[in-house]
């Protein structure tokens, strides 16, 4: 039978010391768990005893057995553990950063002030509109064979024809007759439409007899703007100063107080007195 050779049971992957300290010293607590482990191997071998330690090992088993001997590798994260460990806790002071961040208290918004009572926009609109003086505007009075017959208001300045068309105009087939439709308002008038009333009186010539017929006589009380400036030197102008001061005044009491109107004489009163009563 061939003679084996022997090789010393020295741990793989250490020398000196390193090999001693792992594999254990004899007579140490290492070195009675290493010949204790070499007589299981013979005895289940049928080698004789001693023969475990003059047996060749693979390395294989040596790795194992010194494994056995040392009670598992020690741990050594190593030079990329202490990166990797390093990473994960830069990443952890990212994220604790971050959600602080977010989760510190937020200033409350500052509640609106109430609103200001007050008037509304239309309300406010109306107020602005500059509003007519009395006297930028006339009232007057239509009615007769108009759509809309009432009391109308325009500007200062406004023609017959104005009023009409505010009343709704002239209803179908009426005939407006002598209306003059040219005529500025007085304020305070009447206007009738497709009445004969507003037809201008018979007032005799200036050749004609000083007798007056009294049918032809104007009522101061009654008579028109228009039909006042039928009478001799009295214009538009005058026509409505007399109705203005039959208006102010209640009516005219006595004919005498034509000559309190401005711009009657007594030259043109004596021109007219004939020609009206109250």
């Amino acid at each position: 039978m061939p003679e084996a050779s022997t090789v010393d049971l020295e741990p793989v992957g250490f020398s000196g010391d390193q090999a001693e300290i792992r594999a254990g010293a004899p007579g140490g607590e290492a070195g009675a768990r290493a010949e204790a482990l070499d007589d299981r191997i013979a005895a289940r071998a049928g080698l004789p005893g001693g023969g475990a330690a003059s047996l060749p090992v693979p390395p294989s088993f040596e790795a194992l057995r010194s494994a056995v001997l040392k009670g598992g590798p020690a741990l050594d994260p190593g030079r990329p553990g202490v990166r990797v460990l390093v990473l994960v806790a830069l990443a952890a002071t990212i994220v604790g950063g971050i959600y602080a961040w977010w989760s510190r208290p937020q200033p409350e918004p500052l509640a609106p002030p109430p609103p200001i009572s007050g008037p509304s926009p239309a309300g406010a609109a109306d107020t602005a509109r500059p509003r007519p003086s009395p006297g930028s505007e006339v009232t007057v009075h239509v009615t007769g064979k108009v759509r809309e017959p009432g009391v109308v208001s325009l500007p200062q300045g406004s023609r017959v024809t104005d009023a009409v068309r505010a009343a709704g105009g002239v209803r179908k087939g009426a005939a407006l007759g002598p209306l003059n439709l040219a005529r500025r308002l007085i304020d305070g008038e009447q206007i009738v439409v497709g009445s004969p009333a507003h037809a201008a009186p018979a007032v005799p010539s200036a050749t004609g007899p000083s007798a007056v017929d009294p049918a032809a006589v104007l009522d101061l009380n009654a008579a028109t703007p228009e039909q006042l400036e039928q009478l001799p030197g009295v214009g538009e102008v005058l026509a409505r100063r007399i109705a203005e001061y039959r208006d102010s005044h209640g009516g005219f009491q006595r004919v005498e107080q034509l000559r309190d109107v401005s711009g009657i004489g007594d030259r043109k009163y004596a021109d007219i007195k004939d020609k009206v009563r109250v």
